[in-house]
């Protein structure tokens, strides 16, 4: 089959819509539930592209959970600790490698991933189905499926939950082409491959640059290759912990970003850790109440409602000294950037987030300034001479 109609493109008044290959041949993917829509496929396949890549330079299966055409999440699949599997909603199930990626994928940013399309570097397992089985979520692309995982899939949204089959050899046209407003774009694809070779220029005093922290770097990179610019992207231990997508400016990229992160060291405070959920609390309720006690307006919508609602003894406010205490504590992140940092603000921001090594092209007029920055926090910073932007 060379064509599969969509119910509207992206939005309802866009008709007719449908998917197809030009050349005649048939479509490398195969529709096994639901009726997928044409954000749908975008976040798909740019979803696949993503952990395919982070499986060939990790050696690790892979998860991203991907919304409006960017990453909410990736990981690779890493165990969870104790820590994770609370702040996760995990219990003490047992879990796959490729379980663990996408519990740690979806766990980034959970607001944003409410919603989201799940892309699997490997065939989905049963352990990985009955965590996508649990959380709010538009569908799924894998190489394949088990028949356990398929069953389970399947029960999803009474049945219309889209899940979606990709042929793992499948390679495009080293061409690619788009329209906007009747004109046709070309361009080569971006097939630009990220590993090791591409952080050997550390242009800081500090070049020590630890196993751990440059596979971080990789998947940074390989995020952002598929991320809508400009973006940033903070890592730590094997995921994504912040994404920054779509900003017109670097510096909100990296703002945003590392909000993100900070948010989800804030997850792992014992005060939220020990927060008590009213019984039968949705999981999206859970994620919506843990943010707003992470954030500074607490105080202002803590009414008697919302707590005796929401929990079953009203909790001690987490400070802002407490915050800062918390995050004061962290280290070891990697930050990524699809472009040069134009200004030594970016650093500035990043190092109130726990960077310690960053990955940038370089390239700026104000490059010194950039490494001044990181020389006087004794950060490591790697020029890659590549621009990963991404529409």
């Amino acid at each position: 089959m060379n064509e599969l109609q969509l119910k509207y493109g992206c939005n309802p008044n866009q008709k007719p819509s449908r998917i197809f290959m030009a050349d005649g041949s048939d479509l490398p993917v195969e529709v096994l539930c639901g009726r997928p829509g044409y954000i749908n496929f975008l976040d798909a396949l740019n979803g696949f592209q993503l952990v395919r890549e982070l499986k060939e330079a990790t050696g690790l299966p892979a998860a991203t959970s991907f919304k409006h055409v960017s990453p909410a999440g990736a990981a690779v699949g890493r165990p969870l600790s104790d820590v994770e599997r609370k702040m996760y909603f995990v219990g003490s199930r047992e879990l796959t490698p490729l379980a663990c990626a996408y519990a740690r994928a979806r766990g980034a940013d959970r607001m944003s991933s409410f919603g989201d399309f799940i892309a699997l570097s490997d065939p989905c397992d049963e352990a990985t189905a009955h965590l996508i089985s649990m959380e709010v979520s538009d569908g799924v692309i894998a190489p394949d499926y088990t028949p356990e995982a398929l069953e389970i899939l399947k029960a999803k949204r009474k049945g219309a939950y889209n899940v979606i089959r990709i042929d793992p050899a499948y390679r495009p046209d080293p061409i690619e082409r788009k329209q906007v407003y009747g004109v046709t774009f070309e361009q080569g694809r971006n097939e630009l491959k990220i590993d090791r070779e591409m952080f050997q220029n550390i242009v800081s005093q500090n070049k020590t640059l630890p196993e751990e922290a440059l596979v971080d770097l990789m998947i940074a990179m390989i995020t952002l290759k598929y991320t809508q610019s400009n973006s940033v992207c903070y890592v730590y231990n094997g995921q994504a912990i912040g994404i920054g997508a779509g900003q017109q400016s670097r510096i909100h990229c990296t703002r945003l970003a590392g909000g993100k992160a900070d948010n989800w060291f804030l997850r792992q405070h014992p005060k939220v850790l020990g927060l008590q959920f009213q019984k039968g609390l949705g999981r999206a309720n859970r994620d919506n109440a843990i943010d707003l006690y992470i954030g500074p307006e607490w105080e202002d919508v803590l009414g008697d409602d919302v707590w005796q609602n929401t929990f079953t003894v009203r909790p001690e406010p987490l400070t802002e000294a407490e915050k800062k205490e918390w995050l004061g504590k962290v280290t070891g992140v990697t930050l990524g950037s699809d472009a040069f940092f134009p200004f030594g603000d970016n650093i500035e921001r990043a190092r109130k987030s726990g960077v310690s090594y960053v990955a940038e092209p370089g390239g700026s007029i104000r490059d010194d300034q950039v490494i001044a920055t990181c020389d006087k926090y004794g950060m490591v910073l790697c020029f890659t001479g590549i621009r990963l932007f991404h529409h």
